[in-house]
């Protein structure tokens, strides 16, 4: 890696489904020629499962948020450059403590790339992400409704523990995933935004 890119620690990108984490997040580690891991990649391989979908439908929410936890866990040992971490992740048994004392001791600056409820909606609808089923329909549902449906009601629940865990909040409702790659980007150099 260039050194004049490298940053000092992970950056770990948090937000709701929709805000741009694993698009941005491949983004910025590109720009940092450095390396990016996605948690929703990681997080299936621990219950035997391929993706996602299957692992939430095939082993229920509780088994894949403590899946969550134990892949934040073994990724955070190696960490990558830039680590995108499932929208439910720090609702998962455990993990805001792993991000709280990974915070402490510097190792890493927690990103909440933030979106408002209808921006996440339109990002959605524009991804296919909001039917039950069909095409895009790999994001689980939360709360038995159609995960459209849903997005207010989880923003509000939410949007407190992103805030509490973050270092750095970057809006990004409005910004190109561009924009937003460079907000990143500027927030992890030295002298940038994090404490």
């Amino acid at each position: 890696m260039n050194e004049s890119m490298r940053t000092t620690r992970t950056l770990i990108l948090i937000g709701l489904r929709g805000s741009g984490k694993s698009t941005v997040g491949r983004l910025a580690a590109d720009r940092l020629q450095g390396t990016f891991v996605d948690l929703d990649d990681v997080t299936p391989g621990i219950l035997g499962r391929g993706t996602v979908a299957e692992a939430w439908r095939l082993d229920g929410q509780a088994a894949f948020r403590t899946a969550e936890a134990a892949a934040l866990r073994r990724v955070i040992e190696d960490p990558p450059d830039v680590l995108a971490l499932g929208g439910g992740t720090p609702t998962a048994p455990g993990a805001a403590d792993l991000l709280t004392q990974a915070r402490g001791s510097g190792s890493v600056g927690v990103v909440y790339l933030r979106a408002g409820a209808r921006e996440l909606r339109r990002r959605l609808e524009s991804a296919g992400s909001g039917a039950e089923s069909g095409p895009g329909s790999n994001r689980p549902s939360l709360t038995g409704r159609p995960p459209l449906d849903e997005i207010e009601d989880v923003l509000a629940a939410r949007d407190p523990i992103y805030l509490s865990l973050a270092d750095v909040v970057i809006e990004s409702s409005g910004l190109t995933v561009s924009a937003c790659a460079d907000a990143v980007v500027e927030a992890a150099r030295p002298g940038g935004n994090f404490p």
